[in-house]
Protein backbone atom coordinates (compact mmCIF):
# COMPACT_ATOMS: atom_id res chain seq x y z
CA UNK A 1 0.00 0.00 0.00
CA UNK A 2 1.29 3.40 -1.35
CA UNK A 3 1.10 6.38 1.31
CA UNK A 4 -0.30 9.83 -0.10
CA UNK A 5 2.22 12.36 -0.82
CA UNK A 6 2.62 14.51 2.25
CA UNK A 7 2.91 18.49 1.34
CA UNK A 8 5.42 20.78 3.16
CA UNK A 9 5.21 22.65 5.99
CA UNK A 10 6.00 26.18 5.16
CA UNK A 11 7.90 28.65 8.08
CA UNK A 12 5.90 31.73 8.87
CA UNK A 13 9.43 33.41 8.93
CA UNK A 14 10.17 31.76 5.23
CA UNK A 15 11.35 34.46 2.72
CA UNK A 16 9.65 32.20 -0.10
CA UNK A 17 6.36 32.18 -1.39
CA UNK A 18 3.82 28.95 -0.57
CA UNK A 19 3.00 27.67 -3.61
CA UNK A 20 -0.14 26.57 -3.83
CA UNK A 21 -1.50 23.39 -6.75
CA UNK A 22 -2.80 24.82 -10.12
CA UNK A 23 -6.27 25.22 -10.26
CA UNK A 24 -7.98 22.17 -11.96
CA UNK A 25 -8.66 21.93 -15.68
CA UNK A 26 -12.65 22.05 -16.90
CA UNK A 27 -13.60 20.68 -20.17
CA UNK A 28 -17.02 21.15 -21.72
CA UNK A 29 -18.23 18.83 -24.35
CA UNK A 30 -17.21 20.28 -27.88
CA UNK A 31 -14.62 21.66 -26.65
CA UNK A 32 -11.72 22.32 -28.99
CA UNK A 33 -8.32 21.00 -27.30
CA UNK A 34 -4.60 20.87 -28.17
CA UNK A 35 -2.57 18.21 -26.62
CA UNK A 36 1.30 17.83 -26.56
CA UNK A 37 1.16 14.16 -28.03
CA UNK A 38 -1.84 13.64 -29.99
CA UNK A 39 -2.58 17.13 -31.31
CA UNK A 40 -5.67 18.82 -32.04
CA UNK A 41 -9.01 17.71 -31.15
CA UNK A 42 -12.68 18.29 -30.24
CA UNK A 43 -13.65 16.90 -26.32
CA UNK A 44 -16.57 14.55 -26.81
CA UNK A 45 -17.37 13.08 -23.56
CA UNK A 46 -16.82 14.76 -20.01
CA UNK A 47 -16.31 12.72 -16.65
CA UNK A 48 -16.16 15.54 -14.36
CA UNK A 49 -13.25 15.49 -12.47
CA UNK A 50 -11.95 11.89 -13.67
CA UNK A 51 -10.74 11.67 -17.26
CA UNK A 52 -12.25 13.90 -20.69
CA UNK A 53 -12.81 11.43 -24.29
CA UNK A 54 -11.50 13.20 -26.72
CA UNK A 55 -11.79 12.88 -30.98
CA UNK A 56 -8.32 13.33 -32.63
CA UNK A 57 -9.39 12.56 -35.76
CA UNK A 58 -7.78 8.99 -36.57
CA UNK A 59 -8.29 7.87 -33.05
CA UNK A 60 -10.12 9.08 -29.41
CA UNK A 61 -8.34 9.15 -26.69
CA UNK A 62 -9.49 9.18 -23.18
CA UNK A 63 -6.87 11.62 -20.89
CA UNK A 64 -7.40 11.68 -17.55
CA UNK A 65 -6.92 14.05 -14.83
CA UNK A 66 -4.49 16.58 -14.24
CA UNK A 67 -4.60 16.94 -18.31
CA UNK A 68 -0.67 17.89 -17.65
CA UNK A 69 -0.24 18.14 -21.56
CA UNK A 70 -3.64 19.23 -23.02
CA UNK A 71 -5.21 22.74 -22.94
CA UNK A 72 -8.83 24.39 -24.66
CA UNK A 73 -7.92 26.49 -27.53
Amino acid sequence: MTKPPVSKRHLPASPFKVQEPPPPKHFAVADRVSHDVYGLGRVIAVEEGIAVLVDFGMRRERITSPYSKMTVL
